[in-house]
């Protein structure tokens, strides 16, 4: 059974209690919870984790090179600041979703850009926790899983 990679950046472990007005109230165990779900409906693994350091996110995309069959990752502010994850994604082979729960083109000019768009095969923004699972359905089909 192919394995998506489910990464969050920093604050995700917050969801739920940081900015409700802007998150909402889903914690990021409840994503969790949601997607191993979907996943198994759909046929994929899910494996899904947060940091709020950049160099572990790099790490954990680097190890994933071989192991699975695509990333889903919400880089949180990291989207707007890291080359190091861009770089990391870049020498990945497989597919690649980009998710924000919040509509970045919405908010504050400095969130318009992301480094992460660049390399990922389809952008989620501004759909709430619901990105997550259209991402994971979208990079199903992407892999033909």
């Amino acid at each position: 059974m192919a394995t998506i990679l489910i990464l969050n950046g920093p604050n995700l472990n917050l969801l739920g209690q940081r900015q409700p007005e802007i998150y909402g109230s889903t914690t990021l165990d409840d994503v969790a919870a949601a997607c191993r779900t979907l996943g198994a409906e759909i046929g994929v693994g899910v494996e899904l984790r947060q940091s709020n350091h950049e160099g572990e996110l790099v790490d954990w995309i680097q190890a994933a090179r071989g192991t699975t069959a695509g990333i889903i990752i919400n880089p949180g502010a990291y989207s707007h600041t890291s080359v190091a994850i861009l770089d990391a994604l870049n020498a990945y082979e497989a597919p690649v979703i980009e998710v924000h729960i919040s509509n970045i083109h919405k908010r504050e000019g400095f969130r318009h850009h992301s480094y992460v768009s660049s390399r990922a095969e389809g952008v989620i923004a501004g759909c709430g926790t619901q990105g997550y699972d259209l991402a994971l359905r979208h990079i199903v089909t992407l892999i033909g899983a």
